[in-house]
């Protein structure tokens, strides 16, 4: 099944305010950012570039896969649900993202209301998105 790549792209406005708390990453090789499974760390900003986001069932059958845009948002779910990550995300070489540390992310949520709507409808549209592909299938 193929993930609508929008379901991760952020309003500008929670973009610039996970940015201010970022480490800005570049990727000079294909990097796994995260394995699904893995506990969540942080969540990554795709700034420019390409990555790769897939699913696979516990036999390692490939359930979803597609790529995310850049502004996109990833790794969420399993921050914000003290979860492990639900997908893998893989980086392209010359990938340019941002990363936010469990703990920044939550002091910038707790510090500012509006940007925790932007996360809710970041998380939506990644409900959205994930029905919508289970629709199609």
């Amino acid at each position: 099944m193929k993930l609508d790549s929008s379901a991760f792209v952020a309003d500008p406005k929670l973009i610039e305010a996970l940015s201010r708390r970022a480490i800005e990453l570049s990727c000079g090789a294909e990097s796994i950012l995260f394995r699904q499974g893995d506990a969540a760390a942080g969540v990554y900003i795709l700034h420019q570039g390409e990555v790769t986001l897939t699913m696979d069932s516990p036999r390692g059958e490939a359930i979803l896969s597609g790529q995310a845009a850049a502004g996109s948002v990833l790794g969420l779910p399993g921050l914000v649900g003290n979860a492990p990550y639900t997908l893998t995300a893989t980086a392209r070489s010359g990938a340019k993202l941002g990363f936010v540390t469990r703990d920044d992310f939550t002091a910038l949520m707790e510090s500012d209301p509006q940007v925790s709507l932007k996360v809710l409808q970041v998380l939506a549209a990644e409900v959205r998105a994930a029905r919508q592909a289970i629709l199609e299938r």
